[in-house]
């Protein structure tokens, strides 16, 4: 259900993207180097993945809970309680003396981020008419994208300047803290959509629907195009920890490498509306599909380039292509999920949406971190990119070809 008057993107500017921005910043601070810092805490190379891999089992176990605390207690209380969850992980992962009280740090930060997306996600769903809904999820989706653009200079100057490469978590720290001010301070916007919503409390059957009894509901969509969904997800999780473990496998240091993944980043920012423009135009299936083979073929090449004498260059190439694909596909995992859902109660049909995708990208970051332990880091990267290819031929049979009337 949607506001029928004229809509304005600068309307939700200051409720919907800049909490988003910031929190996206601290994330992207933190990705390039979670390796690198597990390291040092006495982790292996598959360790250090594992350890990497916890930001999305973290936001796997956050979507859980997130539908049903969202419906219940708003979106604005949501993000503010996952601010509060993300500074005590943070916190955490700053004094954590060994990889294991790190990566527990680094789950409480995934678990935060879920709720706090499907924060977003839900309220954009409802506000935003059909017309302008992939255009402004895939804003959404480049706002991450401009976090993870700047986090990883902001992270890679803040260590650089001090040789202290656990700053990142601070950096981390003070943007959670900056977005929790500003939701505190702005008012909440949710109150103005209130009226088009039915009644929560006396919707007793929807709100006590839980995670297993919204998947079995709508098990059809989760069979077919979730399929799909999950193995974009699994390639864009695999691409946050492959790069930076590949990086430190060719002997890269934490500043180049974040500046590397920063620039790649830039892509990922340039095409976001780009995708939100064909999608409303032409259809959903014009950015998924293209946007997972995109990064499958990027994998595969990847994983045959480990041993050559051009293998830095290789790495750039392909971080930079990998960015273009996943550039184009901004948005799309939120906007399908925003065409499936129930317009009268987003975030429960929403969780259980993200649940499903979110579990691509989780199996997906530990499946890498296995493989490379009991064989190599090359397979595991082979082996990511044909389940992109597959989930590439889900999305073309399944996706929609013409956006929703």
């Amino acid at each position: 259900m949607t506001i029928d008057a004229p809509f304005r993107f600068r309307s939700i500017v200051l409720p919907a993207l800049a909490p988003t921005v910031l929190f996206a910043i601290g994330e992207g601070a933190i990705i390039p180097v979670l390796p690198a810092i597990a390291g040092d805490r006495g982790a292996g190379l598959a360790a250090a993945g594992f350890v990497a891999a916890m930001i999305t089992v973290g936001n796997l176990l956050g979507d859980v809970p997130s539908g049903s605390l969202i419906h219940r207690f708003g979106e604005r209380r949501a993000m503010l309680g996952a601010s509060v969850v993300a500074a005590i992980g943070l916190v955490i992962a700053l004094l954590a003396p060994n990889p294991w009280v790190l990566g527990g740090g680094i789950l409480l930060v995934g678990l935060a981020t879920a709720i706090f997306a499907l924060a977003r996600h839900a309220f954009l769903t409802t506000f935003v008419p059909i017309t302008h809904r992939a255009r402004a999820l895939s804003t959404l989706g480049g706002t991450f994208r401009f976090g993870y653009l700047v986090g990883p200079f902001l992270g890679a100057a803040v260590i650089g300047l001090t040789g202290v490469t656990e700053l990142a978590f601070v950096v981390h720290l003070v943007c959670v803290t900056a977005a929790f001010i500003l939701l505190i301070v702005q008012k909440d916007p949710t109150e103005r959509i209130t009226a088009l919503r039915l009644d929560r409390a006396t919707d007793a059957e929807f709100e006590h629907r839980g995670l297993a009894a919204t998947l079995w509901a709508n098990r059809r969509i989760h069979g077919t195009i979730g399929v799909g969904a999950m193995a974009l997800a699994a390639l864009r999780a695999s691409r946050g920890v492959v790069l930076p473990l590949w990086a430190v496998s060719i002997g890269l240091n934490e500043v180049h490498t974040s500046v590397i993944i920063g620039i790649a980043g830039a892509v990922d920012v340039a095409l976001f509306y780009a995708g939100g423009q064909l999608m409303d135009r032409f259809g959903r299936v014009w950015t998924a599909v293209p946007s997972t083979l995109g990064l499958a073929l990027c994998f595969l090449v990847l994983s045959v380039t480990h041993d050559l004498d051009a293998r830095l260059g290789w790495f750039i190439g392909i971080a930079l292509a990998c960015s273009l694909a996943n550039g184009l596909g901004a948005g799309i995992l939120m906007t399908l999920g925003a065409d499936l859902s129930d317009p009268r109660h987003p975030a429960t049909f929403l969780g259980a949406w993200r649940f499903q995708t979110d579990s691509g990208g989780a199996l997906a970051s530990v499946l890498v971190a296995t493989i490379t332990a009991a064989i190599a880091l090359p397979v595991a990267v082979a082996t990511v990119g044909v389940v992109g290819v597959v989930g590439a031929g889900f999305l073309y049979r399944y996706a929609p070809r013409r956006p929703r009337a």
